[in-house]
């Protein structure tokens, strides 16, 4: 593998279920990130602030792995199939600044470590505050209205996720698509339980 050679962001592979947020941060060379993060390159603030969102968070809790209980992230399963908002990539300019407000409030705590820092029970009010602020601006790109809930969101990324993967050729068309598998219970004949 190639080392960065410019500022990245890392995010872990696994992290606490207890978690409101992954502790996503950013590595500089010639710092040599951990073979337990997955490096995003040419990353930007916007970028940053759209990954550590409730939007993002909401859809890794849905599709991503799980390591015993806690969330497993990965490029291939997360990342590549998270549904970018309809407004698209300069759309996200709107997040350069309540990102950027979520990156100040960590350089506030200049002693303590991401897992500090989004720890539930001492997440400082400042950047918990900050985290709200960019979860709205997020929420806004996707739509107007507000959602009610993580389920609410997940749905509304399932319809967006379910438009793409339609458009993609070759992709089954829904008139021909069979179950896997029945849901039906099977009894077996003359085996006792």
């Amino acid at each position: 593998e190639v080392l960065p050679t410019a500022p990245c962001l890392v995010v872990p592979q696994v992290t606490s279920e207890r978690r409101q947020y992954v502790p996503i941060g950013w590595a500089q060379p010639p710092a040599i990130p951990s073979s337990l993060v997955c490096v995003i390159e040419n990353a930007s603030n916007q970028l940053f602030g759209l990954l550590t969102s409730e939007m993002h968070m909401t859809w890794l809790r849905h599709v991503g792995g799980r390591l015993k209980s806690d969330y497993r992230y990965s490029i291939g399963l997360v990342y590549n199939t998270f549904p970018a908002p309809p407004c698209g990539v300069a759309g996200l300019t709107s997040l350069e600044l309540p990102a950027r407000a979520v990156l100040d409030a960590r350089s506030e705590f200049g002693d303590a470590t991401l897992a500090d820092l989004y720890d539930p029970g001492s997440m400082p009010t400042k950047l918990r505050s900050a985290h709200r602020d960019l979860d709205r601006a997020v929420d806004r790109l996707y739509r107007k209205k507000p959602f009610g809930s993580d389920r609410e969101r997940f749905q509304h990324l399932l319809t967006i996720y379910g438009k793409c993967v339609a458009q993609v050729p070759g992709s089954i068309p829904k008139s021909r698509r069979k179950p896997l598998a029945s849901t039906k219970r099977v009894r077996s004949e003359g085996v006792e339980p």
